[in-house]
């Protein structure tokens, strides 16, 4: 049963990757399509980035309250639906509507997906859980520029997806009993109750205090006063700084600073996305050996070696392999610091403060990598290894520091 629930969960993360560089792809022949300018796609981009960030940061609640696999049931419905209309959408304005339930069923899903398995499964699991993410990230583009090759429109490519989308939603529906039983499976293995996403036998609650707007915003955010939550965000938002800046400018270094040609710088940076995605995959072998805190400090000294060898004044090669190194020290961070949310805050907050980390990654994605774009505007595109450089010292440093707020503290509580 946690087999089969576990397969149905790896298959969502390969359509919560499907979509995500669709827009990229796509977008050069959407715009002459709709008659509108390039810039636009931004809109598109921040629309879909902007209810993201909500969802992630209400899922917590709202996992609570309908349980994971309902919720992510719905979320994925919602994606489906929006591809769906993508596919037949008559005006620009249509795909501006559209990315909202979008973004607001990616952030749900995310959130809930990742708080499931780090609670239900070993460390193993959640590498192997997002190096399927970035098989579904690869396979979205493989499909749309597979069928505008074969002659057919960008609408097809959507529509592609989102039938596989709505596949998904299919076997998520017929999934709903697992969820609750692998999480009862599960809480039967502990000395204390869980919140698994799924409603549970409890305590006689006592009468609510009155709800107001202030105590409702005051207990949304109060996952931000336990000790140890702040480094966690700010390692989240910097690693996501690293991974997505790298991606978006790293061809654009290696043409205008090494001299390369576009395909070749091309094919550098999607080893670069190859080199995470199958680092993930073999991370999962190591982290049956390795502790979560182990496996994310060598990620980050990998990172730091890769920025380093970058900004040497190095034949170009040597900034091919520093890229390779940057992807592969990329490829155990995320997924080992979702993993470790229950074991470092215990159960009852894991699931507000899994919403929070994939919140804040959401806006280091959507922040940093303008960021470097207005600043090498101005300068030069030989900064961008003394950003990498920057933001993995601010991880280093911060990691660190939760080390020893889990030194100081009882096991899975970093309560102050």
């Amino acid at each position: 049963m946690t087999t089969l629930l576990l397969l149905v969960i790896y298959l969502a993360f390969i359509s919560l990757g499907l979509p995500d560089a669709l827009l990229g792809v796509a977008w050069p022949i959407m715009k002459v399509e709709y008659l509108v300018p390039v810039s636009l796609a931004g809109l598109v981009s921040m629309t879909i980035s902007i209810n993201t960030i909500l969802s992630s940061v209400v899922s917590g609640r709202v996992l609570k309250r309908f349980g994971t696999g309902r919720v992510t049931f719905v979320s994925v419905l919602m994606t489906a639906t929006a591809l769906l209309g993508f596919s037949f959408a008559p005006s620009f304005i249509w795909l501006v509507f559209l990315a909202i339930p979008l973004g607001l069923g990616a952030g749900s899903v995310d959130a809930g997906l990742n708080d499931y398995v780090a609670k239900n499964y070993e460390a193993h699991h959640m590498n192997w859980l997002h190096s399927f993410w970035g098989v579904g990230a690869m396979s979205g583009p493989i499909i749309i520029s597979q069928l505008i090759t074969q002659g057919a429109s960008w609408r097809d490519g959507y529509l592609t997806v989102a039938i596989l989308q709505f596949i998904l939603v299919t076997l998520l529906f017929l999934s709903l009993p697992l969820w609750g039983k692998v999480a009862q499976l599960k809480t039967k293995h502990v000395t204390e109750p869980v919140t698994m996403g799924d409603k549970q036998p409890s305590a006689q609650p006592a009468s609510p205090a009155p709800r107001t707007f202030s105590s409702i915003i005051q207990s949304l955010f109060s996952p931000l006063r336990i000790r140890g939550v702040r480094p966690v965000l700010i390692v989240f938002f910097f690693y996501c700084g690293i991974e997505w800046t790298v991606g978006l400018w790293g061809s654009s270094f290696l043409i205008e600073v090494k001299g390369m040609d576009v395909p070749t710088a091309a094919r550098w940076i999607s080893l670069y996305y190859a080199s995470i995605t199958a680092g993930r995959f073999i991370s999962g072998f190591i982290s049956m050996s390795l502790s979560g805190k182990a496996l994310i400090r060598m990620g980050e000294l990998i990172i730091l070696s890769g920025a380093i060898l970058l900004l040497l004044p190095l034949p170009s090669i040597f900034s091919m392999v520093s890229f390779i190194l940057i992807g592969l020290g990329c490829a155990p961070i995320f997924p080992t610091m979702l993993h470790e949310t229950p074991a470092r805050f215990g159960d009852a907050d894991a699931q507000n403060i899994m919403g929070f980390q994939m919140a804040v990654a959401y806006i280091g994605t959507s922040l940093l990598p303008p960021l470097f774009g207005l600043v090498v505007s101005g300068t030069s595109f030989q900064m961008l290894p003394f950003f990498i450089l920057a933001y993995i010292l601010t991880m280093l440093f911060n990691s660190e520091q939760i080390n020893r707020f889990m030194l100081g503290a009882p096991t899975g509580n970093l309560r102050s």
